[in-house]
């Protein structure tokens, strides 16, 4: 499908990639990993086309199409999200444009026998005929169904996209390339603003994708679960290993023992070599021998090792100032953007040294609450805070804040103060940023490098409550687990707002629920959370004991006759949903058999009028759309109910 070969891409004297030779097959499924600034954004942007190596050649079919999601992008604020999605069908939207412009100029022409008349008619059936095969009747359908799998709600369907803030935006462009079904997908960090919900619908969506895909990505088990294959970038050079990520750990951990016991003997080869030519460098009897050594190390391949495969970095925030035991209580803290409730009477108290995750879907409040923490927002009800709490905040855009000008270096060192100055190149170190890299710009760094950069900025002062938006967006696996480690040994307490499952596993002990405007309370880790919710939903429908006739459980009984008028109330509307999309399925096939009609002048002969067919057919045509419109509407009633119903 895709051959690169020989691939370099150089920046002066410095070389990114080296020499890079690889095939991407037709149903590839290929992780592509490696420290931030390594060249995996870069190698994405080749592969896309938006880039142009500095030599090396990339051989692909002329009829090639490519979807590629970078990690930042612009999005027109002109649309309405179901229009923005309707750009996935430019031919589509085309050939609609053309048959609502024949049928109106056929509707405007009386002259029903003429040559021209014929003509407009036969290239309504020719439109009809590509329309059909471009399956456009069903591309209305087609579009909810993505959009609503990413997290949007049927309402949100005409809302512009200017509304939408900048993680609901690159949904929004991911949903536009799913739609497309390229025969390769490029997707850089696409997990980064999805919800736990939508990053599994994603797992699903591409386990039935039938072309290529190469993706970049710091969640492991969206990586375990969608790739087969996984290429490495270090050093310049990258290894390709016929497994997914897990496997690929433990094969390349043990594949840098050896290159690590190789290098090492090979190590002490070379001191051998070279005590024995300086021994004897000037003795004549051994002069042929040290020569031979000498051309021996010269044509020696000398092994490389990257040197942070070979260090042990560690880092502990500085140890901050006790707090009260109560760190913050909210009372009755609720928050509204219009009309639109987002917080209602929330009720909340985070106690000294507790390590806690904000989940939920996009949207539930999870920013806003912490923001409302921060006190960056006009709120109702209270929040009180403890004695002697110092608070520190990552926000999601916090990488945008720094100053682009200022090295690496200097964004530090504007904000350190007193004794910690000394420890500046430390904290640098222990985020990798090493030797010439702290003099870099800000602007020059990669969105992984400029993420690590913000969190060092933000461990310079002595907090003992971190509020933390998606702090591993854009950071690699080895960033990562840095950050990890130095969260675990964090001896304050601890707000994380996360869908990443593994950074969370072992990190925190309770997880607060987002969902339907308040939040609720999960003791255990992340993974007994999922765990509960399951658990939770199956023992919701087991009450037992209604019969007994005591005051309690005559509440249950009432509750439970309560819920069995909203199953029903979910089983109907779910049978009407079927139904509808039971007759949509026999319209468009009453569709396709007018279309077959109208395409044969035989056919429309049958009909005691030429125009007969186009008639039936613009007919079936609304009845399809007004059933879409039925089926979004109850869609979304059905929606509601269930929301009520978690």
């Amino acid at each position: 499908m895709i051959s690169v070969n020989h691939l370099w891409v150089s920046f002066g004297s410095f070389d990114l990639l080296k020499d890079i030779s690889f095939v991407i097959n037709q149903r590839d499924r290929i992780g592509l990993v490696g420290n931030n600034g390594a060249g995996k954004s870069t190698l994405l942007k080749i592969l896309s086309g938006e880039c142009q190596p500095s030599s090396g050649s990339i051989s692909r079919p002329s009829n090639l199409t490519t979807g590629y999601l970078p990690q930042s992008m612009k999005i027109s604020d002109e649309r309405t999200l179901r229009e923005e999605a309707w750009l996935a069908f430019p031919d589509v939207l085309a050939l609609e444009e053309k048959m609502a412009f024949l049928e109106h100029q056929i509707a405007r022409r009386i002259d029903h026998e003429s040559e021209e008349y014929q003509r407009l008619i036969h290239q309504l059936a020719e439109v009809i005929e590509q329309y059909e095969l471009l399956e456009g009747s069903s591309v209305h359908a087609i579009i909810e169904r993505t959009l609503m799998g990413l997290g949007f709600s049927s309402s949100d369907m005409n809302r512009s996209t200017k509304e939408f803030s900048g993680g609901w935006r690159m949904r929004i462009e991911l949903a536009k390339i799913l739609l497309r079904r390229p025969m390769l997908l490029l997707l850089d960090e696409p997990t980064n603003h999805l919800d736990i919900e939508s990053i599994q619908w994603l797992e699903d969506f591409l386990a039935g994708y039938s072309g290529a895909l190469v993706v970049v990505s710091h969640d492991k088990l969206f990586l375990d679960r969608v790739t087969q294959r996984t290429f490495e970038i270090s050093l310049g050079r990258l290894y390709d290993y016929n497994v997914n990520y897990s496997a690929y750990v433990a094969l390349r951990q043990t594949q840098q023992e050896q290159q690590m016991r190789t290098f090492r003997n090979q190590q002490k080869m070379i001191a051998d070599t070279e005590k024995f030519i300086e021994r004897f460098r000037y003795k004549a009897t051994k002069a042929s021998q040290v020569q031979s050594r000498i051309k021996q190390l010269e044509k020696l391949e000398r092994i490389e090792i990257d040197p942070e495969d070979t260090s042990h970095i560690h880092i502990r925030f500085p140890q901050p100032l006790p707090s009260g035991r109560i760190v913050v209580r909210l009372k009755n803290v609720s928050k509204s953007y219009g009309e639109k409730v987002v917080l209602n009477k929330i009720n909340l108290t985070i106690e000294k040294g507790e390590k806690i995750a904000f989940v939920g879907k996009n949207g539930e409040g999870k920013t806003t609450l912490a923001r409302i923490l921060m006190n960056e927002l006009n709120h109702e009800g209270e929040v009180i805070y403890g004695h002697q709490v110092r608070t520190g905040y990552y926000a999601q855009n916090q990488d945008e804040l720094l100053q682009e000008e200022e090295t690496v270096f200097d964004t530090l060192d504007k904000v350190a103060a007193g004794e910690i100055r000394a420890k500046l190149r430390d904290i640098l170190g222990a985020f990798l940023f090493k030797g010439e890299d702290i003099h870099k710009k800000v602007k020059t760094l990669s969105g992984g490098e400029k993420a690590r950069l913000a969190i060092a900025r933000l461990l310079l002062e002595p907090y003992n409550f971190l509020i933390l938006d998606e702090p591993t967006n854009h950071l690699d696996m080895r960033s990562k687990e840095i950050l990890k480690q130095a969260l675990l040994n964090f001896e304050g307490t601890l707000v994380i707002i996360s869908h990443d499952r593994d950074f969370l596993d072992n990190l925190v002990t309770k997880v607060y629920e987002f969902t339907n405007k308040n939040i609720k309370e999960f003791t255990g880790s992340i993974y007994d959370f999922l765990q509960k919710k399951k658990i939770e939903s199956l023992k919701a429908l087991e009450i037992k004991d209604l019969s007994l006739d005591l005051p309690e459980n005559n509440i249950k009984k009432q509750w439970y006759e309560g819920k069995k008028e909203k199953d029903r109330i979910i089983r109907k509307s779910r049978q009407y949903i079927k139904n509808l999309e039971e007759r949509i399925e026999k319209l468009e096939k009453e569709l396709n058999r007018l279309t077959g009609i109208i395409a044969s002048e035989e056919e429309r002969k049958k009909f005691s009028h030429p125009d007969e067919p186009f008639v039936l057919y613009q007919k079936t045509q609304e009845e399809i759309n007004h059933s879409l419109k039925e089926w979004e509407k109850a869609s979304e009633e059905l929606e509601q109910l269930l929301k009520k119903e978690g």
